[in-house]
């Protein structure tokens, strides 16, 4: 039931969600959410070799350490790890995989 008086309360919904869209719960949602994808995905062996990074025009950016392991991901796993983070995280809307060397230890 809406209500009638503006300056009056609100529905604790409606405050909550002004809350999570205003600190930017949604979105730190959304990332640990991929990050727990990926770590599924890729499995333990690889995990602490590699860093999640911004999602851009759907597609996601994927640090790693090691050159043979970017050739590993890139080329042999990329349809398997793509597949794995669209089913976990359907809202994600990746479309693609980009991965680059560089450091993952923060």
């Amino acid at each position: 039931m809406p209500n009638p008086d503006p300056r009056g309360p609100k529905p604790l919904s409606d405050v909550l969600g002004e809350l999570f869209a205003l600190r930017g719960y949604g979105r730190l949602h959304a990332t640990l959410e991929l990050q727990a994808a990926w770590d599924a995905a890729v499995g333990d062996a690889h995990r602490a070799r590699t860093r999640l990074g911004d999602v851009r025009r759907g597609a996601l950016t994927i640090t790693v350490d090691h050159p043979a392991l970017l050739e590993e991901l890139s080329a042999y796993r990329k349809p398997e790890l793509l597949r794995a983070l669209r089913e976990a995280c359907p809202d994600a809307r990746i479309s693609d995989l980009r991965f680059r060397i560089g450091r993952v230890d923060d």
